[in-house]
């Protein structure tokens, strides 16, 4: 009898073995079918509104936006046709507050109509005007002739430079103007129809770094009018927080072991928004229902180490921890590259407060992981009672290692890797009741590895991948096991590499989104 009972259980067992064996799905062998791509380039649609000065709603324009004169001499200001008209027969300078001041906003400005001779543009300044940071357009009747930036300090001109480009051309002065604040830098663009066209690029952050909170917290924007002799006449200004000229490094939000956090009927999502170079993206948060295409910019968020600056880091990963009520993660710390003096490393990032909507800031601390390290995701792993984070680190080439600690936020050492092949995006997913790692690479594949040991499985099967012969490939995987009830049980965004048109010298100002379900 009890061999019989021993025989009985190993047959039950052997059973479940198999039944979960068989259930299980490999990753390989799903197929991923692209659905649609987009790239969002300054979408109306999508952006969050800081402030505006719209002519056809003003009464009482002295109060709502008043005027300063810096000249003897006085433009004349005033609303005609639901415009604003700035006119002057003489030289001035007139600037006309609109809002506050955030140094990761994007300001437009569109033009109706400019005559004459002189500068227009956008003024940060203190209430006093003492301390004045100036993006200026200088025009000739209807045509772009320069585009300056000038800082003044304690009331006297420190800097003045010319940082126009592709202005080799006539370039009408009309439409939309687009300035592109990033933190440590700039960009200036037109756009008349279909895609902004680049006319002005700076990296200012040695002359006057308006990452500092006390700019954050004192300056406020005007719109900048200097007149020779002629007229400017405006039909909106905004300050708005956009999803830029780009999207990149796209990560599920998740829990504190790896779930997707799904809200509402709805995935999140860590991205980053492009500016230019390294030290000028911008960590944005979006939200899609994933039986659908309809993402939406959420807010963005920026790091204080409390030193006195808000950070603009990218590449985080950011997950809801159940069991302090803490929204936690870590992300990689690109703003090193705006000063000589710092060094590139991971930081471990937390707050109470729930940072996807709006205008976030969460607290960042180092943690021990310095040097070219980037893209890290972590988890806790219940069953081993070990949080493990897969990172990429650049070891001839960036390359997949495996850390693990007993705590998410210190003490970590590597356990896995580098892998052979070139890593980017690297990620930990269930695929089933199994975590698997992936990343992309340089070789025109998405690569798959065990958890956590990083012992290689094979490389995902996809129609349609985002690049081309000529492109970059090094995308992020990102991909999704979702709960049943869905038309499909996986889920993927990623991105292409093709950068912005007409930035000059280095820049990472890529890409379109593009989605994919997975099919078993």
């Amino acid at each position: 009898m009890i061999q019989l009972k021993k025989t009985i259980i190993a047959l039950v067992l052997l059973g479940t073995f198999q039944i979960t064996a068989e259930g299980q799905v490999q990753p390989d062998k799903i197929q991923f079918v692209r659905q649609g791509t987009k790239r969002l380039i300054f979408d109306r649609e999508q952006s969050i509104p800081m402030a505006s000065l719209n002519p056809e709603e003003i009464i009482g324009m002295k109060s709502m936006h008043p005027v300063k004169h810096h000249t003897n001499h006085q433009s004349e200001v005033y609303i005609e046709d639901e415009q604003l008209v700035i006119e002057s027969t003489q030289k001035t300078e007139t600037g006309i507050w609109f809002g506050g001041f955030n140094p990761f906003s994007t300001y437009s400005m569109d033009i109706s109509e400019t005559s004459g001779e002189g500068q227009m543009g956008f003024e940060f300044s203190d209430p006093s005007k003492n301390n004045r940071f100036i993006i200026a357009l200088a025009f000739r009747e209807d045509l772009l002739t320069d585009v300056y930036l000038k800082i003044y300090s304690d009331s006297s001109l420190k800097y003045s430079e010319s940082i126009a480009v592709n202005t080799e051309k006539d370039i009408r002065l009309k439409n939309r103007i687009i300035l592109q604040m990033l933190g440590s830098g700039l960009t200036v663009y037109m756009q008349d129809q279909g895609i902004p066209n680049v006319i002005g690029q700076s990296n200012f952050n040695e002359h006057l770094d308006l990452r500092k909170k006390k700019y954050i917290h004192s300056f406020q924007s005007s719109l900048f009018a200097g007149i020779k002799s002629g007229e400017i006449r405006i039909s909106h200004v905004e300050s708005a927080l956009s999803t830029g000229v780009g999207l990149a490094d796209i990560r599920a939000i998740t829990y504190e072991n790896g779930e997707p956090f799904l809200e509402d009927g709805r995935l999140w999502y860590t991205m980053s928004i492009r500016g230019r170079e390294l030290p000028q993206h911008l960590q944005g948060i979006f939200s899609m229902n994933p039986s659908v295409f309809d993402l939406e910019l959420e807010g963005i968020v920026v790091f204080d180490r409390n030193d006195g600056l808000l950070r603009n880091e990218i590449a985080s990963h950011i997950f809801y921890d159940r069991r302090s009520e803490t929204w936690r993660g870590l992300t990689t710390g690109f703003s090193a590259f705006a000063d000589p003096a710092e060094e590139k490393q991971l930081l471990a990032i937390e707050s109470n407060r729930d940072p996807r909507f709006g205008f976030s800031i969460m607290k960042a601390e180092p943690f021990g992981v310095v040097g070219d390290v980037e893209d890290p995701h972590i988890l806790y792993d219940k069953e081993d009672n070990k949080w493990r984070m897969f990172t990429c680190k650049n070891i001839s080439g960036y390359k997949g290692i495996m850390l693990e600690s007993e705590h998410w936020n210190r003490g970590y050492e590597r356990i896995a890797g580098p892998v052979k092949h070139n890593s980017t995006g690297t990620s930990i997913q269930k695929i089933g009741n199994k975590r698997y790692c992936f990343s992309g690479s340089s070789e025109r594949e998405v690569y798959i590895y065990s958890y956590p040991y990083l012992k290689e499985i094979g490389t995902l099967k996809m129609d349609l991948p985002p690049w081309d012969k000529t492109s970059g490939t090094r995308i992020w995987p990102n991909i999704v096991q979702l709960p049943e009830g869905y038309p499909f049980r996986y889920i993927a965004l990623m991105m292409d590499r093709y950068n912005h048109p007409g930035l000059k010298g280095p820049n990472w100002s890529y890409g379109a989104i593009y989605l994919y379900h997975g099919w078993k």
